[in-house]
């Protein structure tokens, strides 16, 4: 199930699975104030994505947006990728609900690694605020980029993918 919370918590729980550890190197990097990927992601304009490619076949997307109301966003999951979410500035909600509780809407499009879900009101919500790391594995169907309690804000945001095998 996901793993969530401040970067050294989520860096914690997972730096055993090799896998993540080009991740955890570029997201440190991300979120040091004096880097110049941090610098980076503070010139993207708002509505642009930057790939990053990374090692072991990993890259980031580098976001930068308006959060979202609900109806505007939908709940996924993906197969080939697990995606470790990074808030650098700005906050949004996410949510949460394990694969197997959930109706697919739009069956599987693998040049976009792409599973649509049925929306429901059964998720688990999380806070995501700078610093904030969330890792969806591929049984966690997700919704992000959704607007936090005080209303619509610029987010900041790297959505590293890292293959699952």
């Amino acid at each position: 199930m996901a793993i969530f919370g401040p970067f050294s918590t989520v860096r914690a729980q997972s730096a055993a699975d090799p896998r993540f550890a080009a991740a955890h190197r570029y997201v440190a990097d991300l979120l040091d104030p004096h880097s110049p990927i941090h610098r980076r992601i503070h010139q993207i304009p708002v509505g642009v994505t930057e790939r990053v490619e990374l090692e072991g076949g990993a890259f980031a997307l580098e976001q930068v947006y308006q959060s979202k109301p609900r109806p505007e966003v939908f709940l996924e999951s993906h197969r080939k990728y697990i995606d470790v979410q990074v808030i650098v500035a700005g906050a949004e909600r996410m949510e949460v609900q394990d694969i197997a509780r959930l109706t697919i809407s739009q069956a599987y499009l693998e040049e976009r690694d792409l599973i649509k879900y049925v929306d429901t009101a059964d998720t688990s919500h999380l806070v995501m605020t700078p610093g904030n790391v969330a890792i969806f594995f591929p049984v966690d169907v997700h919704m992000s980029t959704l607007l936090p309690v005080m209303g619509q804000v610029l987010v900041r945001k790297s959505v590293v993918k890292v293959p699952v095998e």
